[in-house]
């Protein structure tokens, strides 16, 4: 991966909305050790009169961003930085996961154009690479959009985090979804923290953790088991299929610690 930063271009008409949020948690800290460089550029700034839309040919309801703005947007970008990798806002697009921001964390330069109101001219497509969504529904805007991509890439890139492990523990960077997780007290309105956690057994800590990966996955996300289980996986994921308890469980395997 290169040492230069990895630097997002955001092309919006409200680029305030992103400037905001590279101010706080992951992003910001990114910022600062120089990990990434985020440029939300204003549209309106590349428009004749600032008029970014128009109404569309077809008759049909509402506004659509204007070509024009945003192809010259883009090529300003590419005359300083080169081409980026062009992401745009679609509802169809192709869902954020877990893969498609290891992806884009190796890139150089990300540019994402954020669409608003009917949708955007269909020739800005001629400059996109992919498009992309949260999911299928609706929002307003792409800038939440823009801004997820940017919190989850930057988490990803070495340095980012003060504590790398974590990416290790994420539920969509292992097999896995995530085991539950506690804190400081030990008890709180009658609700303790499990034993195994504080018992300092490491061996024991990691198949409690292993146990809760998979009952998770089978309880929220059973899309989502793997197909290639390890025999220990295979054991815990029948076991618990079968309804036995992490304890009842563990009490037939004494020889794993």
């Amino acid at each position: 991966m290169s040492s230069n930063p990895l630097r997002f271009f955001v092309l919006t008409i409200f680029p305030k909305i992103i400037t905001c949020y590279t101010e706080y948690g992951i992003v910001k800290q990114a910022i600062k050790k120089g990990k990434i460089e985020v440029y939300p550029i204003d549209l309106r700034s590349f428009a004749p009169k600032g008029q970014v839309d128009d109404v569309p040919y077809g008759g049909l309801p509402g506004m659509v961003l204007k070509p024009q703005p945003i192809l010259s947007a883009y090529e300003s970008v590419v005359e300083k930085y080169g081409k980026p990798y062009v992401l745009i806002t679609e509802p169809w697009g192709n869902k954020i996961d877990q893969k498609l921001l290891e992806k884009l964390s190796e890139k150089g330069n990300i540019m994402v154009i954020c669409g608003r109101y009917e949708g955007i001219d269909e020739r800005v497509k001629s400059i996109v690479d992919e498009e992309i969504s949260l999911g299928d529904f609706i929002l307003s805007g792409g800038e939440i959009v823009a801004l997820t991509l940017i919190d989850g890439v930057s988490r990803l890139l070495p340095g980012v985090l003060s504590e790398p492990q974590s990416l290790k523990e994420d539920s969509f960077s292992n097999r896995w979804l995530g085991y539950p997780v506690y804190t400081r007290p030990r008890e709180f309105k009658g609700m303790k923290v499990p034993e195994e956690l504080l018992s300092g057994h490491h061996k024991l800590i990691e198949l409690w953790k292993l146990w809760h990966r998979i009952e998770n996955t089978v309880k929220k996300r059973p899309d989502r088991i793997p197909k290639d289980l390890t025999e220990l996986e295979k054991d815990i994921l029948n076991s618990i299929l079968s309804g036995k308890s992490f304890r009842e469980w563990l009490s037939e395997h004494k020889n794993l610690l």
